[in-house]
């Protein structure tokens, strides 16, 4: 059985439980016929909202500070926020240990308001590796899983290959999962038709994408939301023009430090409130490209600082801002009116 069942604890996570051993072929994977049933109502997982892609904060030798990280939450907690994403790109979740990994998620929970939802990064490279990862991750509190495509070896990812990946890891996965596309870090974009076809399994119900292709988002919606499937922007630049064809909410770094902003970007666009949304995401596009696109998470680190959040060194060899890259980057927030 591909399905596995580490302990009443996880399988709750699933809905009623069933006391007969049916099972269903579902993505390739035979699976437990009330875990079936549990993955269908997955779909109704509501992603509507922002979502900050929340830095892993370090102390000056490089290790987690955990206490910071729940000061952090605790700040993010007043903000309308639908939840967190842990360990994601902003996370450097390349640079951190497995334990650590599965340790932030944990913090992320008990530190987490009541009702926020927690989305927990746990893409690896190998199937084998990310089904272990997403089931430890669920075990520390996730309450959804988001998996990057695999890349290194980039020539060989086909459309088979990430068909296969991504249905062998929704159905041994003991919660719902978000695809995740981004295209600049890893070289290799998800296509649309390959996103239409995994968004009829039953455990996948969304996608992250920080390409910023808004003919893409709008076929992605169209050939999608039949299943109930969500589409989630992947930055605060786009989010207007996505949100237009039919996204339903937004992973964007920028509202780690301007996340009442980031908010009301969403609520207006919801409201259709249209002109003042378009004036409002002009003010944006120019302070999130420098915290993603211009400076990364150096950058996203050191705003945070400016609006009293820890933010603290990255791991190397991700390197601090040289000062003339800080004046360049607070000249993006002050033209706009957020310094």
């Amino acid at each position: 059985m591909a399905f596995v069942v580490n302990n009443l604890k996880t399988l709750s996570k699933l809905g009623t439980l069933a006391v007969h051993q049916r099972t269903f072929l579902v993505g390739g994977v035979r699976v437990l016929d009330c875990v079936h049933r549990g993955m269908a109502s997955f779909k109704k997982v509501d992603l509507s909202g922002v979502f900050p892609p929340l830095p892993t904060p370090f102390d000056q030798d490089e290790k987690v500070n955990y206490e910071h990280l729940r000061n952090n939450v605790t700040k993010w907690n007043e903000i309308d926020f639908r939840g967190y994403v842990v360990q994601g790109s902003n996370g450097e979740y390349t640079y951190l240990s497995d334990e650590e990994r599965v340790e932030l998620v944990r913090t992320v929970k008990q530190a987490a308001a009541p009702g926020k939802l927690i989305i927990a990064g746990s893409g690896c490279e190998s199937t084998q590796a990310t089904i272990a990862m997403t089931q430890k991750m669920a075990e520390a509190g996730a309450d959804v899983a988001m998996v990057i495509t695999p890349f290194y070896f980039k020539g060989r990812m086909t459309n088979q290959a990430f068909k296969y990946h991504y249905e062998k890891v929704a159905s041994a996965s003991p919660i719902p999962v978000i695809l995740y596309s981004v295209p600049a870090n890893t070289g290799v974009d998800l296509p649309a038709d390959v996103v239409a076809a995994l968004s009829q399994h039953p455990n996948i119900i969304g996608i992250k994408d920080s390409a910023g292709d808004v003919t893409k988002f709008g076929s992605m919606v169209q050939h999608t939301q039949a299943s109930g499937f969500q589409v989630l922007a992947g930055s605060a630049s786009f989010m207007l023009g996505t949100y237009t064809v039919g996204a339903v909410g937004c992973v964007a770094a920028l509202a780690n430090t301007l996340g009442t902003e980031v908010c009301q970007l969403h609520k207006l666009c919801k409201e259709g409130k249209m002109e003042e949304a378009m004036k409002l995401q002009h003010r944006l596009i120019a302070p999130n490209s420098a915290v993603t696109r211009k400076f990364g998470v150096p950058g996203l680190k050191v705003a945070m600082e400016w609006f009293g959040y820890y933010g603290g060194p990255t791991r190397s060899p991700l390197l601090p801002l040289t000062p003339e890259e800080v004046e360049s980057m607070r000249a993006d927030f002050q033209k706009n009116g957020f310094l």
